[in-house]
Order: C-alpha cells, then sequence, then structure tokens
C-alpha cells in the first residue's frame, strides 16, 4: 500500500471514530439532561447546540442564574450544564451575580393596649381592686353616706389592705345599713354582737362599736354644719386638691391638710382618723386627687374636680 492511500485510510478511520464519539456524546446529552430538565436539543452543523441548551433552561427555570446564562460566555455554559448533569450530590450551588433583593414584610402590627393605670395596679391586682380604682377613687364624693362608707372602710386599713375591705364592701353596706349615719348611730349592743359574729367580715366588736362611734360625731356635725359633707370640703375650700405625680414614690402618705382635718375630727370625738387615715380617706373621695399623669383616670378625675362644687 503506498504512503498516499495509507493516509487516507489513517484519517477516515480518525474521521469515523470522531463522528462515533459525537454520536455517542450526543446520546449522554441527551439521556442525562432528560432526567433533569425536560428540554429539546437541537442538533447544529458543528455538533450540539450547548447555547440551545442555555436558552431552554432559561426558559423553563425559575433560577435567576440560569436566566441570566445567555448572558454568559461560552465556558460558562458549558459549565452550567455540566453541573446540571452532574449527580445531585456532586453539584456545586449556582451563584447569582444579581444583587439579593430585600425581603418585603409586612409591617408590624401593634395589639392594642390596655388603658395605662396608676402602677400600683398590676395584671395581679384583684378585680374588686382595679374596679375601686377605675370607678371610686379620686371622683369627688358629696353624698353623706358614701363619705362616712369611704371613711369607716379607710379606719379598716389598720387591719386589712383595700383589697381585703372591698371585698367585704356589699356585706358591710348591708349590716351598716348602707352607711346611713343616722341608723348607725342608732345601733344597739345586740346588733353590734350581731355583726362581730358574721364569719363574713371577721371584724371585732371594737372594730364595730367604733363606727357606730364615728357615726354618732357625724350626727352631731350635721347638726352644726348642715350636712357632714359640708364639714368634709370645707377643709379643702370646697374643691379638690389636683396634684400632678408621676412616680409612685411622690405620693405622700400624709398631708398637711389630712392633718388638720385628723387633728379636727380627733377633737370632736371620731376614732381611728389619724392622719395616714385621713388622707386615704380624702384620695377615695375625691377631696385629693393623687392619680398618676400617665394614668387614664387622671384626666378624667380632674375633669369632675373642675366643675361647679354643689352640695348634695
Amino acid at each position: 500500500m503506498s504512503k498516499t492511500n495509507v493516509r487516507r485510510h489513517v484519517l477516515e478511520k480518525s474521521r469515523s471514530v470522531k463522528e462515533t464519539q459525537k454520536i455517542l456524546n450526543h446520546d449522554f446529552f441527551t439521556r442525562n439532561l432528560k432526567k433533569v430538565y425536560p428540554i429539546g436539543l437541537q442538533k447544529s452543523t458543528s455538533s450540539l447546540s450547548l447555547s440551545s441548551v442555555s436558552l431552554s433552561l432559561s426558559q423553563n427555570s425559575n433560577d435567576s442564574s440560569l436566566a441570566d446564562s445567555l448572558t454568559t460566555p461560552l465556558d460558562e455554559r458549558i459549565s452550567l450544564a455540566l453541573r446540571l448533569i452532574a449527580p445531585r450530590e456532586r453539584r456545586e450551588p449556582t451563584i447569582s451575580t444579581k444583587p439579593s433583593q430585600p425581603i418585603a414584610t409586612s409591617p408590624e402590627t401593634t395589639e392594642p393596649g390596655e388603658l395605662r393605670r396608676c402602677n400600683w395596679i398590676t395584671n395581679n391586682s384583684d378585680k374588686a381592686y382595679i374596679e375601686f380604682h377605675d370607678e371610686c377613687w379620686g371622683v369627688p364624693a358629696y353624698d353623706d353616706n358614701k363619705l362616712f362608707e369611704l371613711l369607716a372602710m379607710s379606719g379598716l386599713l389598720i387591719d386589712y389592705n383595700w383589697t381585703e375591705i372591698l371585698r367585704r364592701k356589699e356585706t358591710l353596706r348591708e349590716v351598716f345599713a348602707g352607711f346611713d349615719a343616722n341608723t348607725v348611730a342608732k345601733m344597739e349592743e345586740t346588733e353590734i354582737m350581731e355583726i362581730a359574729s358574721n364569719k363574713a367580715l371577721s371584724i371585732t366588736d371594737s372594730r364595730i362599736m367604733c363606727i357606730v362611734d364615728n357615726a354618732k360625731c357625724i350626727m352631731k356635725i350635721v347638726k352644726e354644719c348642715g350636712s357632714f359633707s359640708s364639714y368634709i370640703w370645707g377643709y379643702v375650700n370646697h374643691k379638690p386638691i389636683i396634684n400632678r405625680y408621676r412616680y409612685p414614690r411622690n405620693v405622700p402618705l400624709r398631708s398637711p391638710k389630712a392633718e388638720a382635718l385628723s387633728k379636727d375630727l380627733v377633737k370632736r370625738g371620731f376614732r381611728f382618723v389619724g392622719p395616714v387615715i385621713v388622707h386615704s380617706f380624702m384620695q377615695a373621695a375625691g377631696l385629693t386627687i393623687d392619680h398618676l399623669v400617665d394614668c387614664y383616670r387622671h384626666s378624667e378625675c380632674v375633669s369632675l374636680a373642675e366643675r361647679p362644687w354643689r352640695h348634695i
């Protein structure tokens, strides 16, 4: 065989091997790519068109990195296609060149807050105590019976706290005839002992006798001043004292007005009416408004206090 024929035979054999390799590569790409993504491969005049692979992926994939593959160089497109063909455990993560977009978040919703009260009212406070704070404490009281009731309950602070007293409020009203001073002043010893034996109250007979004696003193004031209310409100010039305390530590336990009223009450024969008890009575009866300024009841009680004083 001549050298020319040998060279021609070698070239034909080499060309045949290359064609066979192309066919095998085509089958490999088609078989494996379809496992990853259902795309159609097109055959160009040269061989497998990787640009068509990239285009098909970008049209069907939601991955932004794949969508940008048309603008990447040919080497990057080939690398992308090979990563898709590779088994899942061998794939490298595709890093997007696009800047990350901020995740849209809905604005925070603020729950409607509870009413702001004085700091000594907490989540653990008794319901009766909260109602007393919201409906009575600091509200100007002009009724004689109401003032007598608040004075009697304030006197019980020697033995109990406000919560314990308020739990007994309805029973106290029942046994003391709605705190009608005229009726209480006429109570006999048998009635006093009956009240003392009431287990719902757990009040000693000496405390009950004190309330009865104070009722007798109130009746004397009514004869002298026309009403117990007129006498009490005269100590604040018939106008509530409006304080604007910001912190609980600013609220005093006693005041000059309370000391003056206490001194006169003792002089008139009242019992258990020291300056601290009298100041507590004045706070409860609205003679002095000691709600903290950020408490919602402060403005409401001030509004009531600014009304023209009227005697009932």
